[in-house]
């Protein structure tokens, strides 16, 4: 039975690495067989960023689901999932800033001084970044409580990140107010814990 079980944790890793990397793939596959509609561009911009945000909430719901569960091996997925949230957001910037844009710079600064939702993107994506990079153990051990404090930052990520796509959105808020909902329950869910602790 301990056989079993430990053969289920060592195989979870691989599905969910495979699961989350599934998107990435579609919207490859998608790209080559020129079905990406009418403005490819877009659907790669939007596809990449709207799974960006999903694994970041996902990476914030795995704490308090560990918390309610008790199920203590949750905390192994939330290293891939946050690192797949920021590979996601990456890629959501690079499509932007080499496709959209480019890389000319009269039209990114347009698209920063105009669209203020950009600003918010891109502060959310540069605050991911010392999160991606202390996410090993050894950084872990190495920054000690100062790593938690750190991590802290995934809070105003999941704010700007939310706030970038409301502000994005021109006519239907429905999608946006509702990670907008998930991340006001996540964040909500940690009060009393951290009020208990």
């Amino acid at each position: 039975m301990a056989s079993q079980a430990a053969y289920l944790r060592w195989l979870a890793k691989p599905v969910l690495f495979l699961a989350c990397l599934t998107p990435a793939l579609r919207l490859l596959w998608l790209a080559v067989q020129d079905g990406l509609g009418a403005n490819p561009v877009e659907t790669l911009t939007h596809g990449t960023g709207d799974w960006a945000l999903r694994l970041l909430l996902l990476t914030l719901a795995v704490t308090p689901l560990r918390r309610l569960s008790g199920w203590v091996a949750l905390l192994r997925f939330r290293r891939m999932l946050g690192l797949f949230a920021f590979f996601y957001a990456c890629l959501h910037f690079l499509i932007w800033l080499l496709l959209d844009h480019t890389l000319i710079l009269e039209l990114i600064l347009d698209d920063l001084t105009k669209r203020p939702y950009v600003i918010l993107g891109f502060s959310a994506l540069v605050l991911m970044i010392p999160l991606a990079l202390t996410s090993t153990r050894a950084m872990m051990r190495r920054l000690g409580r100062r790593w938690q404090r750190l991590h802290r930052l995934v809070y105003p990520v999941g704010i700007l990140a939310v706030a970038h796509y409301l502000w994005l959105v021109k006519a239907d808020y429905r999608e946006p107010l509702l990670y907008g909902g998930v991340l006001v329950l996540l964040l909500g869910l940690r009060v009393p814990i951290r009020f208990s602790a």
